[in-house]
């Protein structure tokens, strides 16, 4: 039998049900809403007005908060280039593309990789969206900006097996040893990769 109210318990299972939240930082977490309600309220508020208000584009499946057939700022921003096209595997990673203010193309996000073991396949990606997508745009280069694990270099090769024959230029971000990096610290892989990816000075 708990010893806390029902209430606590749901949110504290609704809460560990977060990713990197385990039961006793939702518990923490728990605790803390209920010693401040103006919190708890406001994020309460704040979780219905996400879900009642944001949309994926549908265009480049990012977010915004417009009208349901709507698109996006980054689709509607007339100064971005149209032949590039970067495809990444979340918002998060497009946020942080755009971040470095470096990147004046478009976007396309597939929400996830290919992870056989976890039942995702292309079906459960937007793929089938950007291939549609690409028959017509004007799209000279695609990057492939997905992670460099085991599910994003899977997806990567699949999206270059399907994207090559249509005569596009696919280009993969370049990976290595990080800003600031020591050579010795690195791992073999991270060595391997920096060494083929080599550029001339």
């Amino acid at each position: 039998m708990s010893m806390t109210p029902d209430a606590i318990n749901r949110l504290v299972a609704q809460l560990a049900r977060l990713p990197g939240i385990g039961e006793k930082t939702a518990q923490r977490l728990a605790f803390h809403l209920l010693r401040t309600p103006d919190l708890a309220r406001g994020l309460s508020n704040a979780l219905v007005e996400v879900v009642d208000r944001v949309k994926l584009c549908p265009v480049c499946f990012s977010l915004h908060d417009g009208p349901e057939a709507s698109r996006c700022s980054f689709c509607t921003d007339g100064r971005r280039e149209d032949r590039l096209l970067c495809v990444v595997e979340g918002i998060a990673d497009e946020l942080a593309i755009e971040r470095t203010r470096e990147f004046r193309g478009r976007y396309h996000v597939l929400h996830g990789v290919l992870s056989p073991l976890e039942g995702i396949g292309p079906e459960q990606l937007r793929i089938k969206e950007l291939l549609t997508r690409l028959q017509e745009a004007a799209v000279e280069e695609i990057i492939v900006a997905t992670n460099p694990d085991v599910e994003g270099e899977a997806t990567a090769l699949y999206l270059t097996r399907l994207l090559k024959p249509m005569g596009l230029k696919v280009s993969r971000l370049a990976q290595g040893i990080p800003m600031g990096g020591d050579l010795e610290y690195a791992d073999q892989a991270t060595l391997a990769r920096a060494l083929t990816s080599r550029r001339e000075l």
